[in-house]
């Protein structure tokens, strides 16, 4: 081999988290570094680095910024990252400043309740909710316009309740909410199902009542009634993928859509991603770029409609 052959976008690759470590961002992170490691994608293990910060924004901004053409760094995002993108969070940047490269799993919004709750059904819920909104607390990691708000803002309207008058409590984290949740402190939490999967799992005390997906999820969570089939129509995919800067070449991310094509299709990567809980998702290249635009403008149409600030695409 030559030696002044150039170092390609899969060399000494890097895969950004833009959030401390812990959480969705360095799951997603750390999932595709595995992935790409042991189906033998790349030589040199890739590196994991960490840009909290907003939510996403502090990354997002510094992509776009300084590094536009680093083809061999890709950043972790989330639904919630296009939900801060049509709110305008991110700053003067859009949905249309970056390249979206690949959604690798998703996630679904839940409903979850203490073991010991009196409320078996999301029926149960919302007819409490009716009944008097300020009996029922609810509690979620994020402040209003979040995910988990907008989780139960859309939840209480299909029950026809208007989301000002429903009492919401933020939390740091959804780890801190399910912890309320079991002491008592709130009564319902609009988290993810596969995160409230889990802790269930690792012995929490919680019982999902709902997950919002128009199907029943699979495995573990195949016997959990959807929203839609108790009478809510509540959908909450939460995307977990890749993006990679403005500037990143044509050849250089088809190198990205081409590899994780083929990865997605292992049989080892479905056992890694359900191994962490997340649900089946594969999409590169300009299919996924359309539906992350889609989904951002659905975004915002709902920001609008709770009388959220909203920033159009440009």
């Amino acid at each position: 081999m030559a030696l002044t052959a150039t170092a390609g976008p899969l060399d000494k690759t890097e895969c950004i988290a833009p959030a401390k470590p812990g959480g969705g961002f360095d799951l997603t992170c750390k999932l595709v570094q595995s992935a790409l490691q042991d189906g033998k994608f790349i030589a040199d293990p890739m590196r994991v680095t960490y840009m909290p910060g907003g939510i996403g924004a502090v990354a997002y901004n510094t992509v776009i910024a300084q590094k536009p053409d680093a083809a061999n760094a890709i950043i972790a995002f989330s639904g919630g990252s296009l939900l801060s993108l049509a709110q305008g969070k991110f700053g003067r940047y859009t949905e249309n400043d970056v390249r979206w490269l690949a959604a690798i799993g998703t996630d679904y919004g839940a409903v979850v309740v203490a073991e010991n709750s009196p409320f078996k059904t999301l029926k149960d819920v919302m007819a409490a909710m009716k009944a008097d909104p300020s009996k029922v607390v609810l509690g979620a990691g994020g402040t209003v316009g979040s995910q988990d708000w907008m989780k139960a803002a859309l939840t209480a309207r299909a029950g026809g309740v208007n989301p000002k008058t429903m009492r919401y409590v933020a939390f740091e984290g959804g780890g801190e909410a399910l912890t309320a949740l079991q002491g008592g402190h709130i009564h319902v939490f609009t988290g993810d199902a596969a995160e409230a999967g889990q802790q269930i799992k690792a012995g929490a005390k919680v019982r999902i009542l709902a997950v919002m997906n128009d199907k029943r999820l699979s495995g573990d969570m195949a016997n959990i009634p959807t929203a839609v089939e108790q009478g809510f129509d509540v959908n909450w995919p939460i995307v977990r993928g890749f993006y990679v800067g403005p500037k990143v070449s044509d050849a250089d991310y088809k190198t990205w859509t081409d590899t994780f094509n083929k990865l997605l299709a292992t049989p080892a990567y479905d056992k890694l991603r359900s191994e962490r809980g997340l649900f089946p998702m594969a999409l590169t290249g300009a299919p996924l770029d359309t539906y992350v635009k889609k989904q951002v403008e659905g975004y915002r149409k709902m920001a609008e409609d709770f009388g959220l600030n909203v920033v159009p695409a440009k």
